[in-house]
Parts: C-alpha cells; structure tokens; sequence
C-alpha cells in the first residue's frame, strides 16, 4: 500500500481528507500531467456509483483535468467494469471511476484505469503520489485559456455497456422461463443489470434499485444478502444475484434460498470452464483468503489453485503474470480475462447462467461440489497501522498458533487496505479450537496495541 492508495485506489470520508475537493484536485492534476507526456490531447472516462457525494467529487476531478489540458467524458452512474470496459472501448487515456465500493454512503473513493482498462500499477500509484506531495499544484502545469479541456456528457454509456454484456452471453441461449430476483444495493447496477437479464428473457425481480444518494448498499446488496434470499423463496424463483455499490462484485442465492460465496462460484465456473475446453493450462488463481475446500474440490477435477495477494488487481496482475484467464476472490470479485478486465457482478451472473442451463442442473445441486473448511473471521479496529513484527507478543502467538494448525488449518493476520481494521482469519477442521485461537490473538492484540 502507497501513501494515498491503497489495495483498490483512494478512499475515505466524503468531504474530509483524501476525499476534499482540495485533495481530489490534485490527483487530477497529477494525473492529467502525466498523461500529458503524450503528444497528442487526452481524455479521460469518469464514472461514479450512486453516492451523493458523486457529484461534489466528479467536479474536483474535471476542474483539475481541465485546468491541465485534458478533456473529460461523464458517464454518469455505470459500474466499475463498465468504466473500465468504456476506458479502453472509447480508446480513452485513462478511467476514474468515482466509488467506496460495498462502504456506506458517507465514504467515497476513486479507482484509476490505464488505456486499456486494467488498474493503474504499484509503480503508477507511487509516481502519483510523489508528484502530489511535490509538484502538481505549481502554476508551470495551468494550460492557457485556449488549451483548457473540456467536460461532456456521454449519454449511451449504461446503452454500450449493456450491448456488451449480451454479448458475452452464448447466442445459442435464452434465459426465457428463468425467474431471476436482482439486489442492486442502490448502487450502480441499478439500471444497466435489469435491462441485460429482461433482453435476455428472463422473468426479472429487482429490489433495492431505487438509489437515494444516502441508502447505497444499506441493508442490501452483496454484504447484506438476506432480503435476496427471503425474495428468491417467496417468488419461488431459480436464482437470485446481489451486487455491491460498483457492481464489481457478487454474492448469489441459489433456488433453495442459501446464499454462495466467490469461493464456491470459482469452483463452480472453473469446473464449467474446463468442460467447455476454456480453461487456460487449467489453473486458476484465487487470494489468500479463499478457504482451503477450495484446493480440495478443485484438485479432484485436475485444477490447480494459485493464490495472490488480496486485492482484485492483485489476482489479475498474477493472471497475467502465469498465463491464467480465470480467477476471483472469496469476497465475489470474479475475473473472466478473456472477456473484462476487472471483476464484474453482471458478467459473472451471465456465465453462471451459461452453466446451469448447458448442466441442466439447479445451483443448489452445481454447488455441492465444494465443502468448505471452518473459518473464523475477526475485524479489529485500530487508530494506527503498526508493523506486525513491531507487535513482539502477538508476533510470537501468531507464531505459536500457526505452529499448532501445521498442515491442518491456515492463520492469516493482515491490515485492510481500505479501512483501519486489523483483518484475522482462522481456518481448519475444528472449529471449537479456531474459536478459542482467534479469541486468544484477539485479546492479545487489543492489550498490546492499548
């Protein structure tokens, strides 16, 4: 993590911070600036979920490509994959998408995308960073009153973007007679996910789809999944799919109302995957939060599993790096290489789609093939981020436990990379030990860090 960024971009408390017009100014100014190490004039994408702050902040941005040269395009409210997939469709320079994700409407942050629609690197971030603190408000960077970009409106953006994902669809199917209920979470899905499953056929439920700018992702979408599943038994329907603020990430219900994590649809999808001979060396590459039932399940049908860091950015770069084209974290960032850039709610619905009508199976039925190992997950909050080494008796009791687990059950300690939390995950066979564990480490690092 950089100074400013974190594992998925910029983010804070809106109007505070990271997250002032005064701040946001100089990110766009850093950016603009260096884009303009091309000849030629840049433009620059920016899309935002539903936030109320959304408005305030795409301001702070175009005021600070414009005062450098660079034109802007809004494309309003749009998922984080449809800013990304526009960035690199309109052959733009670079895409900002305006979003804190799955946190509550007073949060906000930016993601940045390069020219062909993958997020901006560890090396972009830091050269960002040191022209932020040492450079981008110098007056040498203001463009004449001639050369001052202009800011427009696309107005097709949620049209292209829907086009698109029909697209990925197997024109050989329909989703005709398929009840499907949507969770929008107030977010950016809410009006590009109906309109792709009605086109395709499908019998259409959505909740949650009218955005207020303060209600995104209260009490619904993917981290708050239970109205999905009242909603899927009362409309007796075949599947249900809740989205986070950006759409970038899933949680599903199947027909029996039980909700699916990444873990079990990585499982699911690249099993279907290898089937249909799609599946590239036939790996896949998961986090190190996925839980070990994974290995275990995918193994059995000769896939290997590689782990990456947390982080969806994190997953792609290690696809990329070992010629992989599927992956995804257990938080529901599900990553189809071949077809999208970053992890996309609506898309991965689609092939899930694909798979249950190709099988001719429910879900409930495809989701067996994975058993899950116990696992324990713990937030602590913390005002500071101080190095876990730094922390001598937690250190050793990390140590101590994991010594314990040995091939048995994984210990993993990290900070977030959004949120002042320390993040513990347990796993193993007994859970009765995992409890007591994560509750000794807990009260270890509270004493510690008090």
């Amino acid at each position: 993590m950089g100074k400013y960024f974190g594992t998925d971009g910029i983010r804070g408390k809106s109007n505070q911070g990271l997250m002032s017009p005064d701040f946001l100014l100089k990110v766009a100014r850093s950016l603009g600036v260096t884009l303009k190490k091309s000849k030629h004039r840049p433009k620059v994408l920016v899309g935002k979920d539903t936030r109320i702050s959304g408005y305030m902040i795409e301001g702070a941005i175009a005021a600070g490509l414009c005062s450098v040269g660079v034109d802007v395009f809004f494309v309003g409210p749009l998922p984080t994959p449809g800013v990304a997939y526009l960035t690199k469709g309109m052959r733009a320079d670079a895409g900002i998408m305006i979003s804190a994700s799955h946190n509550p409407y007073d949060d906000n942050g930016v993601k940045l995308f390069n020219s062909n629609g993958f997020k901006f690197s560890d090396f972009q971030e830091k050269e960002m960073e040191d022209f932020i603190d040492n450079h981008v408000m110098s007056e040498e960077w203001n463009v004449s009153p001639k050369e001052l970009g202009k800011a427009k409106r696309l107005n097709d953006a949620v049209g292209q973007y829907s086009v698109y994902l029909k697209e990925q669809f197997s024109k050989s199917l329909q989703l005709d007679g398929m009840k499907i209920v949507i969770d929008c979470g107030n977010g950016a899905s809410y009006r590009v996910a109906p309109i792709v499953f009605r086109d395709l056929g499908a019998d259409v439920v959505t909740i949650h789809d009218q955005p207020n700018g303060f209600n995104i992702n209260e009490n619904s979408g993917a981290l708050h999944p239970q109205k999905l599943m009242e909603c899927v038994l009362q409309e007796k329907a075949d599947i249900g799919f809740a989205y986070d603020g950006d759409a970038d990430r899933i949680v599903v219900v199947d027909n029996k109302g039980q909700v699916l994590d990444g873990d079990c649809l990585i499982a699911i999808c690249s099993i279907y995957l290898k089937s249909q001979h799609k599946l590239k060396k036939n790996k896949i590459c998961a986090t190190i939060m996925s839980n070990m039932g994974l290995d275990i399940a995918l193994k059995n049908f000769g896939i290997d599993v590689y782990r990456a860091d947390v982080g969806d950015r994190k997953v792609v770069d290690q696809m990329i790096k070992s010629g992989m084209n599927f992956g995804g974290e257990n938080s529901g960032h599900i990553i189809y290489l071949d077809s999208a850039t970053t992890g996309d709610g609506i898309l991965t619905s689609l092939k899930l789609l694909e798979n249950i009508i190709h099988s001719g199976k429910s879900l409930s039925d495809l989701s067996n093939v994975m058993i899950k190992f116990p696992q324990l997950n713990k937030n602590i909050p913390v005002h500071k981020k101080i190095s876990l080494e730094n922390l001598t008796k937690t250190h050793k009791l990390i140590k101590e436990i994991e010594k314990k687990l040995l091939n048995k059950g994984r210990l993993i300690v990290r900070y977030s990379g959004t949120e002042n939390l320390l993040r513990l995950t347990l796993e193993g066979e007994n859970k009765d030990l995992l409890n007591e564990y994560i509750h000794e480490l807990e009260a270890q690092v509270l004493e510690e860090l008090n």
